[in-house]
C-alpha cells in the first residue's frame, strides 16, 4: 500500500476520497486480493497519517461499491469487483501495478483547433490543458488535453480538479462515457519540464485518446507521453 506522505497534496479531492481511490486501484492491481483482511483500522489510519474517522469514511465508500465486507468483531475483508472510480478511465499504473494519480496543471489556454487534431466537437476553438501527471507523487506522464470550446467559455487552472472527468461532470454537466485509445511510441514534447525526468525528444510511451460524451458526440482529444520505465498502460475488462 502506498505511503501517502510521498503523494503530492491534491487541490480538489478530499482526503477520504483520495484513500478510497487508492484502495480501489490497489484492489484492481491485485495488491489487495479478494478475501484478504485489511489491517486494523487504527493501525491503517496511523500508517496513512489520517484520522480513524477519515479512514472509516473511505472504507464505507468501498463497502457501498461492494468492494469491502465489514465483519463486526473480525475486520474488513476485500471483495474484488468493478468499482465506480473517479479514475475509471485512467489506464496508467506503476510497473508493479496500482498507484494514486495526482496532477499539476502546467498551462490552460484557448486556441483555434490545430488542423492536425482528430475531428471533435462543434466549435472552432478548444481549451488546451497541459499537465504533469504523478503516481504516488512520482512524475509519470505529460498530458495535453483539448476540450471543445462549446463545452465552456473559459477555464482557469484554479477551476480544475485532480480528475478532469470529475470537473467535467460536476461543473460542465459533461460526462465522458466512452474512450478510444491508440497506443504507440512518441517523443517527449518540447514543452516538457525538468520534473518529468526525461529529456525533450527522448522516445517514450504515447497515447492518443478520443473521448465521447453522454450524447455520443466527440467532446475531447488528448495526448499522453509516459515514462515506460516507470509506468505501464493497462486496461482490465470484465
Amino acid at each position: 500500500m502506498p505511503d501517502l506522505d510521498s503523494i503530492a497534496d491534491p487541490s480538489a479531492l478530499p482526503k477520504w476520497q483520495q484513500i478510497s481511490e487508492m484502495l480501489i486501484r490497489e484492489i484492481a492491481a491485485g495488491h489487495l486480493p479478494d478475501g484478504s483482511r485489511l489491517p486494523p483500522e487504527r493501525d491503517m489510519a496511523a500508517r496513512l497519517g489520517i484520522a480513524v474517522g477519515t479512514l472509516r469514511k473511505s472504507l464505507a465508500e468501498l463497502e457501498r461499491q461492494g468492494l469491502l465486507q465489514r465483519v463486526q468483531g473480525s475486520g474488513n475483508y476485500v471483495r474484488a469487483g468493478q468499482a465506480d472510480s473517479v479514475y475509471a478511465f485512467f489506464r496508467l499504473e506503476h510497473v508493479t501495478g496500482g498507484g494514486l494519480p495526482t496532477a499539476r496543471v502546467l498551462s490552460v489556454e484557448r486556441f483555434a483547433k490545430p488542423d492536425d487534431l482528430p475531428a471533435f466537437g462543434t466549435a472552432r476553438e478548444a481549451h488546451r490543458i497541459r499537465r504533469l501527471r504523478m503516481l504516488d507523487g512520482e512524475a509519470a506522464a505529460l498530458e495535453e488535453i483539448w476540450l471543445d470550446g462549446d463545452c465552456v467559455a473559459s477555464i482557469t487552472p484554479s477551476d480544475l480538479s485532480e480528475s478532469l472527468y470529475l470537473f467535467y461532470k460536476r461543473r460542465l454537466g459533461l460526462r465522458i462515457v466512452q474512450v478510444e485509445d491508440q497506443i504507440g511510441v512518441g517523443r517527449v514534447p518540447d514543452w516538457s519540464e525538468p520534473g518529468f525526468g526525461m529529456a525533450i525528444g527522448t522516445p517514450c510511451g504515447w497515447i492518443q485518446r478520443i473521448s465521447w460524451d453522454q450524447d455520443g458526440a466527440r467532446a475531447e482529444v488528448s495526448f499522453t507521453w509516459f515514462d515506460n520505465n516507470k509506468v505501464r498502460y493497462i486496461n482490465r475488462l470484465g
